[in-house]
C-alpha cells in the first residue's frame, strides 16, 4: 500500500513540528524516516495513524484519503510503539489471539491467525511463557507479532530495536527483511546501521521539514561518505 502525504503541517503554540512536508511512501519495502530528537519524526506518525489532527495537508493510502476513511485505513494499517506494548500477565499466544479478536476474528479464525504469526515469528518454544518472563528481545519479537496478526498493508515500528542486544537487533532485523515483502514498513530508528542495512529509502528530517529522501546507497554516494552516518550528519550540518 503506498502512502501519498502532500504539504502536511503540524503546530504545536508557537512550535511547527511538521512543516509542510511531502513525501511518497511506495508500497511494499522499508521506508525510514531519520532525524535526531525532536525533528518532527514521531509527529509525523501520529498524523499518519490518525492518532492526532494535522493543521493542513492532505494524506492518502492508496486511494484512501484520510478525511474520508479513517476508520478503514486504521483497519489496513498497524503500530508496534517504542514502548513495547504488551500484556505482562497473558502468555505469548494469548497477547497475540487478543488482537486478532480486537480486529474482528472469533474462534478458529483467531486462533488459525494466531498459530499463523507464532510461526512466522518463531515463538513456538515460548507460545504459553508469560510474557513478564521474556527477555526483552523476545518482548519487541511478540510485540511486532501482535501488530502482524492483523495483517496489515502498512506496519509502522518505531524504533523496535531501541535497548537490544546486538544478537536480538540482529534478529529482528532478518525478520523485518522478511515482512517487507508484503508490507510497507515505515521505520523510525536512531541506529544508522540499521537504516542503512533495512531501509530501501530514507528521508532526512531537520526541524520538522524533508531535507534529502533517496536510498541510503545514493545518500552515502551523493555526501562522498563511507555510510549512511557520516551523510547523515553531513546532510543535516548542511556541508552538501
Amino acid at each position: 500500500m503506498e502512502i501519498k502525504i502532500k504539504n502536511l503541517t503540524k503546530k504545536y503554540k508557537d512550535v511547527v513540528a511538521v512543516n509542510d512536508v511531502s513525501l511518497v511512501i511506495p508500497a511494499n519495502g522499508v521506508f525510514s524516516l531519520l532525524g535526531v530528537n525532536g525533528a518532527g519524526k514521531t509527529t509525523l506518525i501520529k498524523m499518519l495513524t490518525g492518532l492526532i489532527k494535522r493543521d493542513a495537508g492532505e494524506i492518502w493510502y492508496d486511494d484512501l484519503s484520510i478525511d474520508c476513511s479513517l476508520n478503514q485505513i486504521k483497519r489496513l494499517i498497524n503500530i508496534s510503539p517504542q514502548e513495547t506494548a504488551v500484556a505482562e500477565n497473558l502468555t505469548v499466544a494469548e497477547n497475540i489471539k487478543f488482537i486478532a479478536e480486537i480486529y474482528g476474528d472469533k474462534g478458529d479464525a483467531a486462533k488459525e491467525k494466531t498459530k499463523n504469526v507464532i510461526r512466522l515469528f518463531n515463538l513456538q518454544d515460548i507460545k504459553n511463557k508469560k510474557a513478564f518472563r521474556l527477555s526483552g528481545g523476545m518482548q519487541r519479537r511478540l510485540s511486532i507479532a501482535m501488530a502482524m496478526v492483523t495483517n496489515p498493508k502498512v506496519l509502522f515500528l518505531d524504533e523496535p530495536t531501541l535497548g537490544l542486544d546486538v544478537l536480538s537487533r540482529k534478529e529482528l532485523w532478518r525478520l523485518i527483511t522478511q515482512l517487507k515483502q508484503k508490507t510497507t514498513i515505515v521505520l523510525t530508528t536512531h541506529y544508522m546501521e540499521e537504516a542503512q542495512t533495512l531501509a530501501d529509502q530514507v528521508a532526512v528530517i531537520n526541524a520538522g521539514r524533508v531535507i534529502d529522501v533517496n536510498s541510503p546507497q545514493a545518500l552515502i554516494k551523493k555526501t562522498n561518505t563511507a555510510n549512511l552516518e557520516q551523510a547523515f550528519i553531513k546532510i543535516v550540518e548542511g556541508e552538501l
